[in-house]
């Protein structure tokens, strides 16, 4: 009700209900807010950046419901969350407070008398039309259910088959038999236990079985679930169980799902226990998760991804609570079943906070584990997904997962995760070390199989700095295609369009983008969970139609990314470009320092734990100078051009940047040499550094401050002739010389 009547622009509710974990509880909400990563960037971006992403520039309300269970967690997010906004309110439900400096407690009054009656009535007719309420029978029920709203539910429910008095002369009997609880214990929660308790006992004892076994499940279930723990009576069960209100029915995108409320979960958990059917529950709780996993741990990648993402991201919280169980346990099997469905859920999402979260927390386990003949394929799937992470989003380096690939037998490449895994276990290829034997796999007359090996070439000739080299991989890739590969596709055609980006060829990257977000709408997928439609809006910049970026940012924005501000600061940029572009100088540029300023005072950095490689902030710092300079209004940003040879440094020598940042290094490190060019005032370092960057491929997301032939024409104007010398000096450089070679053009360090 406060959600639905808030005054604030934005409302937001996340259930944590299914969260097991206090360190989980940021993820959980980032995820559940639709956070993901951009189709290019780095990995392991501060979930609590995303939510402020998502939940925008305010005033926002965010809900979230059932904390206690996780009450650090929640606090830990909470405190982060108002330290980072102005207009963010939180609103959380718990049965202790988070004790916080910054919280009101608002203690919930039991429903008045004449509100507990409406209640009652509204949810008995709905139950049983035309059932008969006496005014007076009904007030004499109401009176005894303290005002509670669940009691008041499952009270109303048994109009079904019970008259009112009847229900009144029940509840008071149960309530004189629970009263004698502990004395500290609230009064309200042990009339909510007799009302639970009461409604337990009109099952039948096949009921209370019932729902003893399927309290088990976190994140609710499907019937098809259920039959693994109460068999084949399971859809009767589950009726009956709906029936007496003790089973919620919820539609989704992937179905009829069946929930507890949380109250009547814990209940049904505690008479699990006390019967001693714990270990038997959980074993049937596994065996679903097995089956599910084996089931679907590659179909996301097949004929219908988006339609079995939604399949599988419904049971998540499942998922998980199998997986913890699993690796607790040593339950080799069912570690590799969850994590290979997860895996698969999070690489078609892109939700790369999660996905290389998962890699963390398996990867030695699945390493050590020899998988049974039935879970060979899913391990595959597991490890091959590890290995495809670490690979594209770190450069080509060795890794246990690919180890573990090494060591299982090998398949035909009949499917796209099999044909994966047979392009990783080529060492030398992935590596570099033997461009024959990876030409000769995009030569196969595997299809799949070629097909993948031309996406890894690009992705390896991208990461030297080949981009024609790239381009061509990509473009034969797709080609190999044809009309196969649903996903496939969709990734060869936005592969394409950030390689045309990053070669400032916006046309066809509007083609490659437009083809993909049409192949994601075909698929049934309307969320964009790979970000095309804001690299559609770079490209829109790139060809000069401002209107059609000013209107496609508004589109993007209903899907934030993972990374931090970025979504505000995004559509900030992108209007300062408009502006710029369409002759509004001041406006522009008074735009980019908000947006710098914006990224500054961001408590949590849009990747990792250091602010200083967050590598958006560098992207628009960067951008924001190169604007300056180009109208010549540098002395508006004095502080931010002092600050870049120092930025630039810590990237050129941070381990963690050169570890996770692989593919974004040298555009980011471009991108500052640039900035600092266009700042300096000695023509002929101006015209080195502008070399210098050219050949580190300096990010061009942005139009028209980063078109590249104004950086050479600024270059040839400061020094024609150190520029050309620069460019012959600098072109035949390996990455770890251009490295040493940038890191000795800082101020400081010649």
């Amino acid at each position: 009700a406060v959600s639905r009547e808030a005054e604030q622009r934005i409302v937001r509710v996340v259930a944590l209900a299914g969260v097991g974990k206090d360190d989980d509880v940021a993820g959980e909400v980032a995820s559940a807010l639709g956070v993901v990563e951009p189709q290019r960037g780095p990995i392991r971006a501060d979930p609590v950046a995303g939510i402020v992403t998502a939940l925008g520039p305010g005033p926002a309300l965010l809900v979230l419901d059932n904390c206690e269970h996780v009450l650090r967690g929640a606090a830990d997010l909470v405190h982060a969350l108002v330290s980072a906004t102005k207009d963010v309110r939180v609103l959380t439900t718990s049965r202790a407070p988070l004790g916080l400096s910054s919280e009101s407690v608002y203690p919930l009054p039991e429903l008045d008398l004449p509100t507990t009656t409406e209640l009652f009535v509204q949810r008995a007719r709905s139950a049983r039309p035309g059932v008969d309420l006496p005014a007076a029978a009904v007030a004499e029920l109401c009176a005894h259910l303290d005002g509670l709203p669940l009691a008041v539910e499952l009270a109303a429910a048994r109009v079904r088959v019970m008259s009112v008095a009847e229900i009144a002369r029940g509840l008071d009997d149960r309530f004189t038999l629970l009263r004698g609880g502990p004395r500290e214990a609230p009064h309200r929660h042990q009339t909510l236990h007799a009302v639970v308790d009461w409604s337990w006992h009109l099952l039948d004892a096949g009921g209370q079985a019932a729902l003893r076994a399927l309290s088990v499940f976190p994140g609710g279930f499907t019937v098809a679930a259920a039959h693994h723990l109460i068999g084949a009576r399971a859809m009767e069960q589950v009726e009956h169980l709906v029936d007496q209100s003790l089973l919620k029915v919820v539609d989704t995108p992937a179905g009829t799902r069946f929930r507890m409320l949380e109250t009547v979960r814990e209940f049904s958990t505690a008479r699990r226990v006390e019967a001693g059917e714990t270990d038997s529950a959980t074993a049937g709780f596994l065996a679903w998760a097995r089956e599910f996993g084996v089931a679907h741990h590659d179909t996301m990648l097949g004929e219908q991804p988006f339609v079995t993402a939604q399949r599988v991201h419904v049971e998540q919280d499942n998922l998980l609570h199998a997986l913890r169980i699993g690796m607790s346990q040593q339950d080799g099997p069912t570690v590799v079943a969850t994590t290979a469905v997860l895996s698969g859920l999070w690489m078609v999402e892109s939700n790369l906070v999660r996905g290389t979260a998962l890699i963390e927390e398996t990867e030695w386990f699945l390493s050590h584990y020899r998988p049974e003949p039935e879970y060979i394929d899913a391990t595959r799937t597991a490890v091959t997904i590890a290995a495809t992470y670490t690979l594209l989003l770190r450069g080509p380096r060795a890794t246990r997962s690919l180890a573990t690939l090494r060591a299982l037998p090998p398949a035909p490449p009949t499917t796209i995760v099999r044909a994966m895994a047979a392009v990783l276990r080529e060492a030398r290829a992935v590596f570099g070390a033997d461009p024959a034997a990876l030409r000769e796999l995009c030569d196969s007359d595997e299809p799949l199989l070629a097909v993948v090996a031309q996406c890894l070439t690009s992705y390896l000739r991208e990461f030297t700095g080949d981009l024609p080299g790239a381009l061509a991989a990509a473009e034969l890739m797709l080609a190999e295609l044809g009309t196969g590969s649903p996903w496939m596709r969709v990734m060869a055609h936005s592969r394409l369009g950030e390689l045309c980006l990053n070669v400032e060829r916006g046309e066809d990257a509007r083609h490659h983008l437009r083809a993909a977000i049409g192949l994601q709408e075909e698929l049934g997928e309307g969320s964009d969970p790979i970000g095309l439609r804001w690299a559609l809006v770079l490209a829109h910049l790139q060809c000069g139609d401002m209107d059609e970026a000013e209107r496609c940012t508004e589109v993007a924005a209903l899907n934030p990314f993972d990374d931090g501000d970025l979504t505000y600061t995004f559509a900030l940029c992108v209007r300062a470009e408009i502006l710029l572009a369409r002759g509004d100088v001041d406006p522009g540029l008074s735009l980019w320092r908000r947006a710098v300023d914006r990224l500054r005072t961001s408590t949590h950095p849009t990747y990792g734990v250091d602010r200083d490689l967050d590598p958006w902030a560098l992207e628009v710092r960067a951008v924001t100078v190169v604007a300056h300079a180009r109208h010549g209004r540098l002395d508006l940003v004095d502080a931010v051009v002092a600050d870049l040879p120092s930025k630039a440094a810590k990237l050129l020598t941070s381990p963690t940047a050169q570890r996770q940042q692989a593919l974004v290094e040298f555009p980011l490190c471009g991108a500052l040499l640039l900035a600092m060019a266009m700042a300096d005032p000695d023509a002929r370092t101006r015209a080195r550094l502008i070399a210098l960057a050219e050949q580190m491929r300096f990010s061009r997301n942005f139009h028209p401050t980063m078109i590249g032939a104004l950086a050479r024409k600024a270059a040839e104007t400061a020094d024609r002739q150190a520029y050309a010398d620069a460019v012959s000096e600098y072109a035949c450089l390996s990455r770890d010389e251009l490295r040493a070679v940038a890191l000795a053009s800082l101020p400081g360090r010649g």
